[in-house]
């Protein structure tokens, strides 16, 4: 299960310099893993291949959402930032058109990570809904930037968008799209967010794939 509660906060502290080896190590290690087996993948093992026991991998990070919101970080941060660099170079609707695209891309990088994004969703307290909502927030702002210039609807939220790009990841993870076929898809499918007539080129006739 991916939705499992997030530890209760703590006040953070310094940690010594072994125990900030031990987390950094389980960090690569389930990185690693989630690339190879998924984010699904046995916790045991994450903790045999960072090299401590299970104790301390619990003891770091007590719930599978904790381990994965702590490998997303690092993702999450260039994707927010490419979002600052789509709003400045990009007309608000290109801009957003491209954020579902890279968000999309983004959330299927492993094997059931949608799943586990979406079950995050469904439970106010995992430990995965901040990373979620930083997200959500930049999709936000594209999007009411988008609104703003009459490209968008109107009727459209961020929150709608979010889940529709989860499920979009969870389908270009399945269907192995490679990145051409994944930007056709999101096309399709966020068509109806845009009132521009013209059809964006994603959309355009040609091969799928």
């Amino acid at each position: 299960m991916c939705a499992a509660r997030s530890s209760p906060e703590k006040a953070p502290r310094v940690m010594r310099a072994d125990a900030q080896r031990n987390r950094d190590a389980i960090l690569l290690a389930a990185r690693e893993t989630f690339e190879e087996e998924g984010v699904l993948a046995s916790l045991d093992g994450i903790a045999v291949r960072a090299g401590v026991g299970n104790a301390t991998l619990y003891r770091n990070f007590p719930t599978r959402d904790d381990l994965l919101a702590a490998v997303m970080e690092a993702n999450i941060a260039a994707s927010l930032a490419e979002a600052g660099e789509l709003s400045r170079s990009l007309s608000p609707r290109d801009a957003l058109s491209e954020w579902l695209l890279r968000l999309t891309w983004q959330l299927r990088i492993w094997h059931d990570l949608p799943y586990c994004v979406a079950s995050a969703r469904s439970d106010p307290e995992s430990s995965m809904n901040p990373a979620s909502s930083r997200l959500i927030d930049e999709t936000r702002v594209l999007l009411d930037a988008a609104k703003s210039a009459g490209m968008a609807v109107k009727a459209v939220t961020a929150e709608e968008l979010f889940e529709l790009v989860t499920t979009l990841s969870w389908g270009v993870d399945r269907f192995g799209d490679d990145e051409q076929a994944a930007r056709r898809r999101v096309a399709i499918a966020t068509a109806g967010v845009f009132t521009m007539s013209e059809v964006p080129i994603a959309l355009s006739p040609g091969k799928r794939r």
